[in-house]
């Protein structure tokens, strides 16, 4: 639960203590990790994910750094704007009704109702962060350059090619809904691929740091592929924005 929190609180900034209910409700949620009605744990969870929230208290849609048909032929312009506009903003609005809802919990110091909001928490959440990184490693043009990323992607797998063999292959049958990842190690200094279920982030779950993402829900890719996985998933690497995984890869081995 609190590297899901974590991962929030880096895709937004802090709200001012003057411009942000929740975080005035993160405060009061402080206060509470001494009471004998709040565990003391279960405390900080609620002010970590209160004060999650960005500038005005709320999560907002962020804009996509491209239109919705730049990444034609291999998503089209469709599917962009029912994904980003309808599912992943779903995911948006759905996490600040599960806030305000915590906020009123935690003041109450209502235990139930805090656990209860856990699962609604980790699946918008989750879903939240993994389509903004998603939109993030998109781009109409992909180049695989040379750098500190492919480097490592020789070190860890031999080639490119082997690399996106090894990610494919874990993506595609993925059963039901989910994502596969490439991930950074910070134990081992290695990249890895790994898959995860539903919008449960990575981090959190696997303890590696997200550097590319594959969305295998079928809305992200049945109005122009259906129900044929595989051909979805070998398009998108055409798609891939190799200098922002690049960044993000550095990112977490500076951290």
């Amino acid at each position: 639960v609190d590297d899901t929190q974590n991962l929030l609180t880096t895709k937004t900034t802090m709200a001012s203590s003057t411009g942000s209910k929740l975080l005035n409700s993160a405060i009061r949620a402080a206060v509470h990790v001494n009471s004998a009605k709040l565990p003391t744990e279960l405390a900080k969870s609620s002010a970590a994910y209160l004060s999650s929230a960005p500038s005005g208290g709320t999560h907002t849609l962020p804009d996509l750094p491209y239109d919705y048909n730049a990444l034609e032929p291999v998503i089209s312009a469709e599917t962009m704007e029912l994904h980003h506009s309808k599912h992943h903003n779903t995911y948006v609005t759905n996490l600040n009704v599960a806030l305000e809802k915590l906020d009123a919990a935690v003041t109450a110091g209502d235990v139930s109702g805090i656990i209860a909001l856990q699962g609604a928490l980790k699946f918008n959440g989750g879903g939240h962060v993994n389509h903004t990184l998603f939109w993030e490693n998109l781009s109409p043009t992909s180049e695989f350059k040379d750098g500190p990323l492919k480097d490592l992607v020789v070190k860890c797998y031999g080639s490119y090619d082997a690399m996106k063999e090894d990610l494919t292959a874990v993506t595609v049958p993925i059963q039901g809904s989910g994502w596969g990842w490439l991930g950074y190690n910070p134990k081992s200094g290695k990249i890895e691929s790994s898959t995860c279920a539903n919008q449960d982030p990575l981090e959190a779950t696997t303890g590696l740091v997200p550097l590319m993402g594959i969305d295998v829900w079928e809305h992200a890719y049945y109005v122009d592929y259906r129900n044929v996985r595989p051909n979805y998933v070998n398009a998108i690497w055409d798609r891939i924005n190799w200098d922002v995984v690049e960044q993000r890869l550095v990112a977490a081995q500076s951290s």
